[in-house]
Protein backbone atom coordinates (compact mmCIF):
# COMPACT_ATOMS: atom_id res chain seq x y z
CA UNK A 1 0.00 0.00 0.00
CA UNK A 2 1.40 3.34 -1.07
CA UNK A 3 0.81 6.33 1.28
CA UNK A 4 1.10 9.98 0.23
CA UNK A 5 -0.04 13.29 1.65
CA UNK A 6 -1.56 14.72 -1.54
CA UNK A 7 -2.59 12.88 -4.71
CA UNK A 8 -3.30 15.16 -7.66
CA UNK A 9 -5.39 13.54 -10.39
CA UNK A 10 -4.61 15.40 -13.61
CA UNK A 11 -1.28 16.63 -14.96
CA UNK A 12 -2.42 19.72 -16.86
CA UNK A 13 -1.57 23.32 -15.85
CA UNK A 14 -3.74 23.21 -12.71
CA UNK A 15 -2.30 19.94 -11.40
CA UNK A 16 1.32 20.74 -12.23
CA UNK A 17 1.02 24.24 -10.75
CA UNK A 18 -0.34 22.86 -7.49
CA UNK A 19 2.52 20.36 -7.28
CA UNK A 20 5.08 23.06 -8.13
CA UNK A 21 3.68 25.47 -5.54
CA UNK A 22 3.69 22.75 -2.86
CA UNK A 23 7.20 21.55 -3.74
CA UNK A 24 8.81 23.18 -0.67
CA UNK A 25 6.00 22.35 1.75
CA UNK A 26 7.50 19.07 2.96
CA UNK A 27 4.41 17.17 1.84
CA UNK A 28 4.70 14.06 -0.29
CA UNK A 29 3.02 14.84 -3.62
CA UNK A 30 2.06 12.50 -6.44
CA UNK A 31 0.56 13.55 -9.79
CA UNK A 32 -1.45 10.90 -11.63
CA UNK A 33 -2.66 11.21 -15.22
CA UNK A 34 -4.15 8.70 -17.63
CA UNK A 35 -2.03 10.09 -20.48
CA UNK A 36 1.69 9.76 -21.10
CA UNK A 37 3.31 13.17 -21.61
CA UNK A 38 3.94 14.91 -23.91
CA UNK A 39 0.37 14.50 -25.10
CA UNK A 40 -1.87 16.38 -27.48
CA UNK A 41 -4.34 18.76 -25.85
CA UNK A 42 -7.15 20.57 -27.60
CA UNK A 43 -6.79 24.30 -26.91
CA UNK A 44 -6.45 27.59 -28.79
CA UNK A 45 -3.25 28.03 -26.81
CA UNK A 46 -2.41 31.54 -25.77
CA UNK A 47 -1.36 32.81 -22.35
CA UNK A 48 -0.83 36.32 -21.03
CA UNK A 49 2.38 37.62 -19.43
CA UNK A 50 0.50 37.44 -16.10
CA UNK A 51 0.29 33.65 -16.44
CA UNK A 52 3.98 33.37 -17.21
CA UNK A 53 4.73 35.54 -14.19
CA UNK A 54 2.50 33.47 -11.92
CA UNK A 55 4.15 30.29 -13.16
CA UNK A 56 7.63 31.79 -12.69
CA UNK A 57 8.58 30.85 -16.24
CA UNK A 58 11.79 32.19 -17.70
CA UNK A 59 10.65 33.09 -21.21
CA UNK A 60 14.10 32.78 -22.74
CA UNK A 61 14.59 29.36 -21.18
CA UNK A 62 11.13 28.22 -22.30
CA UNK A 63 11.66 29.40 -25.87
CA UNK A 64 14.89 27.43 -26.25
CA UNK A 65 13.01 24.22 -27.02
CA UNK A 66 9.36 25.28 -27.22
CA UNK A 67 7.31 27.46 -29.52
CA UNK A 68 6.59 30.89 -28.03
CA UNK A 69 4.68 33.18 -30.40
CA UNK A 70 4.63 36.85 -29.30
CA UNK A 71 1.24 38.54 -29.73
CA UNK A 72 1.13 42.30 -30.27
CA UNK A 73 -2.48 42.78 -31.30
CA UNK A 74 -5.81 41.27 -32.30
CA UNK A 75 -8.22 41.49 -35.23
CA UNK A 76 -11.81 41.23 -34.02
CA UNK A 77 -15.32 41.43 -35.43
CA UNK A 78 -18.55 39.63 -36.12
CA UNK A 79 -18.73 36.98 -38.81
CA UNK A 80 -19.45 38.73 -42.08
CA UNK A 81 -18.25 42.11 -40.86
CA UNK A 82 -14.93 43.83 -41.39
CA UNK A 83 -12.43 43.00 -38.65
CA UNK A 84 -11.23 45.83 -36.39
CA UNK A 85 -7.51 45.75 -35.61
CA UNK A 86 -5.86 46.66 -32.31
CA UNK A 87 -2.09 47.09 -32.22
CA UNK A 88 -0.01 47.21 -29.01
CA UNK A 89 3.48 48.64 -28.83
CA UNK A 90 6.24 47.46 -26.50
CA UNK A 91 6.29 44.04 -24.88
CA UNK A 92 3.94 41.28 -26.09
CA UNK A 93 0.47 41.37 -24.57
CA UNK A 94 0.14 37.61 -24.87
CA UNK A 95 1.99 34.53 -26.10
CA UNK A 96 0.99 31.65 -28.30
CA UNK A 97 2.00 28.23 -27.00
CA UNK A 98 1.44 24.64 -28.07
CA UNK A 99 -0.22 22.75 -25.26
CA UNK A 100 1.68 19.56 -26.07
CA UNK A 101 4.86 21.47 -25.16
CA UNK A 102 3.53 23.80 -22.47
CA UNK A 103 1.89 21.12 -20.32
CA UNK A 104 4.90 18.81 -20.63
CA UNK A 105 7.25 21.62 -19.59
CA UNK A 106 5.18 22.43 -16.49
CA UNK A 107 4.79 18.80 -15.47
CA UNK A 108 8.47 17.95 -15.83
CA UNK A 109 9.58 20.81 -13.59
CA UNK A 110 6.84 20.45 -10.92
CA UNK A 111 9.00 18.42 -8.54
CA UNK A 112 6.38 15.78 -7.70
CA UNK A 113 6.45 12.07 -8.33
CA UNK A 114 4.65 11.37 -11.59
CA UNK A 115 2.42 8.39 -12.32
CA UNK A 116 1.43 8.81 -15.95
CA UNK A 117 -0.30 6.42 -18.30
CA UNK A 118 -2.46 5.37 -15.34
CA UNK A 119 -6.17 6.15 -15.29
CA UNK A 120 -8.11 7.01 -12.14
CA UNK A 121 -10.42 4.07 -11.50
CA UNK A 122 -11.86 4.32 -8.00
CA UNK A 123 -11.61 6.01 -4.61
CA UNK A 124 -12.78 4.63 -1.29
CA UNK A 125 -12.84 6.41 2.05
CA UNK A 126 -10.43 5.25 4.75
CA UNK A 127 -9.60 6.45 8.25
CA UNK A 128 -6.61 8.33 6.85
CA UNK A 129 -8.19 9.76 3.69
CA UNK A 130 -8.90 8.01 0.41
CA UNK A 131 -7.76 4.78 -1.16
CA UNK A 132 -7.35 5.41 -4.89
CA UNK A 133 -7.24 2.55 -7.40
CA UNK A 134 -6.90 0.18 -4.47
CA UNK A 135 -3.20 0.96 -4.17
CA UNK A 136 -2.56 4.59 -3.17
CA UNK A 137 -3.77 6.00 0.13
CA UNK A 138 -3.83 9.80 0.20
CA UNK A 139 -4.66 12.22 2.96
CA UNK A 140 -6.04 14.59 0.33
CA UNK A 141 -7.16 13.90 -3.24
CA UNK A 142 -7.20 16.85 -5.64
CA UNK A 143 -9.26 16.64 -8.81
CA UNK A 144 -7.44 18.44 -11.64
CA UNK A 145 -8.75 16.39 -14.53
CA UNK A 146 -10.60 19.06 -16.48
CA UNK A 147 -14.29 19.23 -17.35
CA UNK A 148 -14.71 15.46 -17.23
CA UNK A 149 -12.62 15.06 -14.08
CA UNK A 150 -13.18 11.59 -12.60
CA UNK A 151 -12.69 12.90 -9.06
CA UNK A 152 -15.54 15.39 -9.55
CA UNK A 153 -17.69 12.53 -10.76
CA UNK A 154 -16.66 10.31 -7.84
CA UNK A 155 -17.83 12.85 -5.24
CA UNK A 156 -21.03 13.65 -7.11
CA UNK A 157 -19.89 17.14 -8.09
CA UNK A 158 -20.61 16.87 -11.82
CA UNK A 159 -24.27 17.63 -12.48
CA UNK A 160 -26.39 16.68 -15.47
CA UNK A 161 -27.88 20.20 -15.55
CA UNK A 162 -24.56 21.87 -16.28
CA UNK A 163 -24.54 24.35 -19.15
CA UNK A 164 -21.16 23.76 -20.75
CA UNK A 165 -19.47 25.48 -23.65
CA UNK A 166 -18.59 23.03 -26.41
CA UNK A 167 -15.75 23.71 -28.81
CA UNK A 168 -14.06 22.08 -31.77
CA UNK A 169 -10.63 22.99 -33.00
CA UNK A 170 -7.59 21.81 -34.85
CA UNK A 171 -3.91 22.67 -34.78
CA UNK A 172 -1.69 21.48 -37.61
CA UNK A 173 1.74 22.15 -39.02
CA UNK A 174 1.46 23.84 -42.40
CA UNK A 175 3.39 22.54 -45.39
CA UNK A 176 5.67 24.78 -47.47
CA UNK A 177 2.91 25.86 -49.83
CA UNK A 178 0.46 26.57 -47.03
CA UNK A 179 3.10 28.64 -45.23
CA UNK A 180 3.83 30.66 -48.37
CA UNK A 181 0.12 31.38 -48.93
CA UNK A 182 -0.85 32.00 -45.28
CA UNK A 183 -2.35 35.47 -44.76
CA UNK A 184 -2.61 35.23 -40.99
CA UNK A 185 -0.21 37.41 -39.01
CA UNK A 186 1.13 35.34 -36.12
CA UNK A 187 1.34 38.43 -33.94
CA UNK A 188 -2.40 39.19 -34.40
CA UNK A 189 -4.88 36.36 -33.80
CA UNK A 190 -8.26 36.84 -35.46
CA UNK A 191 -11.52 36.45 -33.51
CA UNK A 192 -14.95 36.12 -35.14
CA UNK A 193 -18.01 36.43 -32.91
CA UNK A 194 -21.13 34.70 -34.17
CA UNK A 195 -24.14 36.95 -34.98
CA UNK A 196 -26.33 35.08 -32.48
CA UNK A 197 -23.78 35.93 -29.71
CA UNK A 198 -23.56 32.31 -28.58
CA UNK A 199 -19.87 31.89 -29.31
CA UNK A 200 -16.88 32.85 -31.38
CA UNK A 201 -14.35 31.35 -33.72
CA UNK A 202 -10.66 32.06 -34.13
CA UNK A 203 -7.63 31.66 -36.37
CA UNK A 204 -4.25 31.80 -34.73
CA UNK A 205 -0.88 31.27 -36.36
CA UNK A 206 1.98 30.06 -34.19
CA UNK A 207 5.11 29.92 -36.29
CA UNK A 208 4.44 27.21 -38.87
CA UNK A 209 1.35 25.96 -37.02
CA UNK A 210 -2.20 27.08 -37.64
CA UNK A 211 -4.89 26.79 -34.97
CA UNK A 212 -8.55 27.07 -36.00
CA UNK A 213 -11.58 26.60 -33.79
CA UNK A 214 -15.03 27.62 -32.69
CA UNK A 215 -16.84 27.37 -29.35
CA UNK A 216 -20.50 27.87 -28.48
CA UNK A 217 -22.65 27.93 -25.37
CA UNK A 218 -25.29 26.25 -27.52
CA UNK A 219 -23.70 22.95 -28.51
CA UNK A 220 -26.57 21.99 -30.82
CA UNK A 221 -25.28 21.25 -34.32
CA UNK A 222 -21.76 22.35 -33.34
CA UNK A 223 -20.18 20.43 -36.21
CA UNK A 224 -22.37 22.31 -38.66
CA UNK A 225 -21.37 25.67 -37.19
CA UNK A 226 -17.70 24.70 -37.42
CA UNK A 227 -18.11 23.59 -41.03
CA UNK A 228 -19.84 26.89 -41.91
CA UNK A 229 -17.07 28.83 -40.19
CA UNK A 230 -14.34 27.01 -42.12
CA UNK A 231 -16.24 27.49 -45.36
CA UNK A 232 -16.37 31.24 -44.69
CA UNK A 233 -12.66 31.37 -43.87
CA UNK A 234 -11.80 29.54 -47.08
CA UNK A 235 -13.91 31.96 -49.09
CA UNK A 236 -12.00 34.82 -47.46
CA UNK A 237 -8.67 33.16 -48.28
CA UNK A 238 -7.85 32.88 -44.59
CA UNK A 239 -7.20 29.15 -44.37
CA UNK A 240 -5.98 26.58 -46.92
CA UNK A 241 -8.48 24.76 -49.07
CA UNK A 242 -6.82 21.53 -47.94
CA UNK A 243 -7.13 22.29 -44.22
CA UNK A 244 -7.49 18.97 -42.34
CA UNK A 245 -11.13 18.16 -41.69
CA UNK A 246 -10.79 16.20 -38.45
CA UNK A 247 -11.46 18.69 -35.67
CA UNK A 248 -11.22 17.67 -32.02
CA UNK A 249 -13.81 18.56 -29.40
CA UNK A 250 -13.71 19.56 -25.76
CA UNK A 251 -15.97 21.25 -23.23
CA UNK A 252 -15.65 23.59 -20.28
CA UNK A 253 -17.80 25.45 -17.76
CA UNK A 254 -17.99 29.22 -17.49
CA UNK A 255 -17.37 30.34 -13.92
CA UNK A 256 -20.54 32.39 -13.27
CA UNK A 257 -22.77 29.43 -14.16
CA UNK A 258 -20.78 26.48 -12.81
CA UNK A 259 -22.59 24.78 -9.94
CA UNK A 260 -20.07 22.10 -9.00
CA UNK A 261 -19.15 21.30 -5.44
CA UNK A 262 -15.68 22.74 -4.89
CA UNK A 263 -14.57 20.59 -1.95
CA UNK A 264 -15.60 17.75 0.30
CA UNK A 265 -14.02 15.77 3.12
CA UNK A 266 -10.34 15.34 2.18
CA UNK A 267 -10.95 16.26 -1.46
CA UNK A 268 -11.02 19.45 -3.51
CA UNK A 269 -11.22 20.41 -7.17
CA UNK A 270 -9.10 22.87 -9.14
CA UNK A 271 -9.03 24.25 -12.67
CA UNK A 272 -11.63 23.16 -15.20
CA UNK A 273 -12.76 20.43 -12.82
CA UNK A 274 -14.40 23.25 -10.85
CA UNK A 275 -15.54 25.26 -13.86
CA UNK A 276 -13.48 28.46 -13.82
CA UNK A 277 -13.30 29.65 -17.43
CA UNK A 278 -13.76 33.37 -17.93
CA UNK A 279 -17.33 33.94 -19.18
CA UNK A 280 -16.56 36.24 -22.11
CA UNK A 281 -13.41 34.64 -23.52
CA UNK A 282 -13.68 31.06 -22.30
CA UNK A 283 -10.02 31.12 -21.25
CA UNK A 284 -9.27 28.49 -18.66
CA UNK A 285 -5.49 28.43 -18.26
CA UNK A 286 -5.07 31.50 -16.05
CA UNK A 287 -7.96 30.68 -13.68
CA UNK A 288 -6.73 27.07 -13.52
CA UNK A 289 -3.25 28.21 -12.52
CA UNK A 290 -4.61 30.68 -9.98
CA UNK A 291 -6.99 28.14 -8.45
CA UNK A 292 -4.02 25.84 -7.91
CA UNK A 293 -2.05 28.62 -6.21
CA UNK A 294 -4.99 29.42 -3.94
CA UNK A 295 -5.48 25.73 -3.16
CA UNK A 296 -1.80 25.34 -2.26
CA UNK A 297 -2.08 28.05 0.38
CA UNK A 298 -5.09 26.38 2.00
CA UNK A 299 -3.48 22.92 1.86
CA UNK A 300 -0.40 24.16 3.70
CA UNK A 301 -2.54 25.99 6.27
CA UNK A 302 -4.50 22.78 6.94
CA UNK A 303 -1.40 21.19 8.50
CA UNK A 304 -2.56 17.72 7.54
CA UNK A 305 -6.20 18.11 8.61
CA UNK A 306 -8.13 18.01 5.34
CA UNK A 307 -11.66 17.69 6.67
CA UNK A 308 -14.28 19.73 4.87
CA UNK A 309 -14.44 22.54 7.42
CA UNK A 310 -10.70 23.10 7.05
CA UNK A 311 -11.02 23.33 3.26
CA UNK A 312 -13.84 25.91 3.31
CA UNK A 313 -11.26 28.66 3.00
CA UNK A 314 -10.45 27.47 -0.51
CA UNK A 315 -13.95 28.26 -1.78
CA UNK A 316 -13.77 31.63 -0.03
CA UNK A 317 -10.49 32.38 -1.80
CA UNK A 318 -11.99 31.41 -5.16
CA UNK A 319 -14.90 33.78 -4.65
CA UNK A 320 -12.58 36.57 -3.51
CA UNK A 321 -10.57 36.15 -6.70
CA UNK A 322 -13.23 35.36 -9.30
CA UNK A 323 -16.40 36.74 -7.70
CA UNK A 324 -19.54 34.96 -6.54
CA UNK A 325 -21.16 32.48 -8.84
CA UNK A 326 -24.38 33.56 -10.56
CA UNK A 327 -26.43 30.46 -11.42
CA UNK A 328 -29.33 32.72 -12.57
CA UNK A 329 -29.09 34.96 -15.66
CA UNK A 330 -27.66 38.41 -14.95
CA UNK A 331 -29.23 41.67 -16.14
CA UNK A 332 -27.47 41.65 -19.51
CA UNK A 333 -28.55 38.07 -20.18
CA UNK A 334 -32.18 39.03 -19.55
CA UNK A 335 -32.20 41.62 -22.34
CA UNK A 336 -34.16 40.60 -25.45
CA UNK A 337 -31.87 38.87 -27.93
CA UNK A 338 -32.82 41.26 -30.72
CA UNK A 339 -31.59 44.24 -28.71
CA UNK A 340 -28.36 42.51 -27.72
CA UNK A 341 -27.61 41.52 -31.30
CA UNK A 342 -28.21 45.03 -32.59
CA UNK A 343 -26.05 46.67 -29.94
CA UNK A 344 -23.27 44.09 -30.28
CA UNK A 345 -23.21 44.42 -34.06
CA UNK A 346 -22.61 48.14 -33.79
CA UNK A 347 -20.15 48.01 -30.91
CA UNK A 348 -17.95 45.46 -32.64
CA UNK A 349 -17.43 47.87 -35.49
CA UNK A 350 -15.72 50.33 -33.14
CA UNK A 351 -12.05 50.38 -32.23
CA UNK A 352 -12.81 51.55 -28.67
CA UNK A 353 -15.02 48.55 -27.83
CA UNK A 354 -12.92 45.88 -29.53
CA UNK A 355 -9.76 47.10 -27.82
CA UNK A 356 -10.87 48.33 -24.40
CA UNK A 357 -13.59 45.79 -23.68
CA UNK A 358 -13.08 42.64 -25.78
CA UNK A 359 -9.28 42.64 -25.89
CA UNK A 360 -8.13 44.40 -22.73
CA UNK A 361 -10.85 43.33 -20.34
CA UNK A 362 -12.22 40.04 -21.68
CA UNK A 363 -9.20 38.37 -23.26
CA UNK A 364 -6.16 39.93 -21.59
CA UNK A 365 -7.79 40.44 -18.16
CA UNK A 366 -5.53 43.47 -17.85
CA UNK A 367 -7.56 44.77 -14.89
CA UNK A 368 -6.56 41.72 -12.83
CA UNK A 369 -3.13 41.79 -11.22
CA UNK A 370 -1.18 38.50 -11.15
CA UNK A 371 -1.12 36.37 -8.02
CA UNK A 372 2.29 35.76 -6.50
CA UNK A 373 3.76 32.44 -5.39
CA UNK A 374 3.81 31.69 -1.66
Amino acid sequence: MRQVDVLIVGGGPAGSTLAYTLAKSGLSIVVMDKETFPRQKVCAGWVTPAVMQELEIDLQDYAKQNLLQPIHGFRIGQLGQKLVESQYTGEPVSYGIRRIEFDHYLLQRCGAELITGTAFDSMEKTDQGWLVNGSIEAGLVVGAGGHFCPVARAIGSKGVSELAVAAKEIEFEMNAQQIANCKIDGQKPELYFTPDLKGYGWIFRKGDYLNIGLGREDKSKLSGHVADFCRYLKQQGKIPEDTPEKFHGHAYLLYPHAIRKVFDDRVLLIGDAVGLAYPQSGEGIRPAVESAMLAAKIIVDCKGDYHAQQLQGYQDELENRFGERQPAPDMMERLPMGIKRLVASQLMKTHWFTRNVITDRWFLQSQQKPLTQN
